[in-house]
């Protein structure tokens, strides 16, 4: 496989990160993953936008992510993956230098690194069940940042792994926010809800999309607080994230979530959203320009 470093093309395993690299030493960074089907780079405006976002939070400048739209079109070429279904991952750190909690001089270039990975085989099954645990929140409180700091979050997944679930619903103040990889919704009264974007969320990319589909269906569509109280009542819960798309929540806490099957609506979204993919596919080629 052939990665993006520094500017240079060179084979994934030969491709060297410094030791006084900031994201090695400190997380000190910044990443995004993209969907790509079948060659096309899917809301990659959106994702280079929150990208942006992200490195201006963290004061990491001399980079544009525009310009990673001709590396990510070249990187699916060099790997023969033009009219694949892979992804694309971005990660921009604040560069190498000498061990320091406070910022590195002006001139500290940042150290960007871009590949493309194949999709393990029924990533985006539509038959694709979730079970999920509610656990509290410990990560920091800029949550609206994609940050290469994942610490709270790995040790929230191999909590679910521990309990045999899938997914950990994180919980603060008694409000279910999201998923350690995940955003999440869960429908009351008819009536689909998600968290407001904040700094204690992550603004979803699929999300934004799916609250798309529920206006463009007429689907009422909150955003407001889930109450952890309240979400083991909802009819339904889904989680949504790039790899994932749209997946039922058919347990939680090891309790069937309604009657443990995949709800109407959780279904009306994913086959709007199949749907949306497939126009997506069948338009002029436009995904990778501005």
């Amino acid at each position: 496989m052939i990665a993006f470093l520094n500017g240079q093309y060179e084979p994934r395993d030969h491709a060297m990160v410094s030791v006084d690299d900031r994201g090695f030493l400190f997380g000190d960074g910044v990443y995004e993953v993209i969907t790509v089907y079948r060659g096309r780079p899917f809301q990659l405006t959106a994702h280079l936008t929150r990208l942006r976002d992200g490195l201006t939070a963290l004061r990491i400048n001399a980079v544009d992510p525009e310009s990673f739209r001709d590396v990510g079109r070249k990187l699916l070429i060099d790997n023969d993956m033009s009219s694949s279904d892979c992804t694309l991952y971005i990660q921009v750190t604040r560069g190498a230098a000498p061990r320091s909690h406070s910022f590195p001089p002006d001139n500290t270039k940042p150290t960007v690194y871009m590949s493309v990975n194949a999709l393990p085989a029924g990533t985006r099954s539509p038959d694709t069940r979730v079970s999920a645990i509610l656990i509290p929140d410990l990560r920091w409180t800029r949550c609206d940042v994609k940050s290469v700091s994942l610490v709270a979050n790995v040790l929230a997944r191999q909590r679910a792994a521990d309990a045999g679930v899938r997914e950990a619903i994180l919980v603060r103040d008694g409000v279910a926010l999201e998923g350690a990889f995940t955003s999440l919704f869960a429908v009351f009264r008819d009536v689909v809800v998600t968290h407001p974007n904040s700094t204690y969320i992550l603004p979803g990319v699929t999300r934004d999309v799916v609250v798309e589909l529920c206006r463009g269906l007429g689907m009422p569509c909150r955003q407001a607080p889930i109450l952890e109280q309240d979400i083991h009542h909802a009819q339904e819960i889904f989680l949504t994230s790039t790899s994932m798309e749209i997946a039922p929540v058919t347990e939680l806490d090891h309790q069937l979530v309604a009657n443990g099957q995949p709800g109407p609506i959780t279904r009306r979204l994913q086959r709007a959203f199949r749907d949306m993919i497939a126009a997506f596919l069948s338009s002029p080629d436009h995904s990778w320009d501005k």
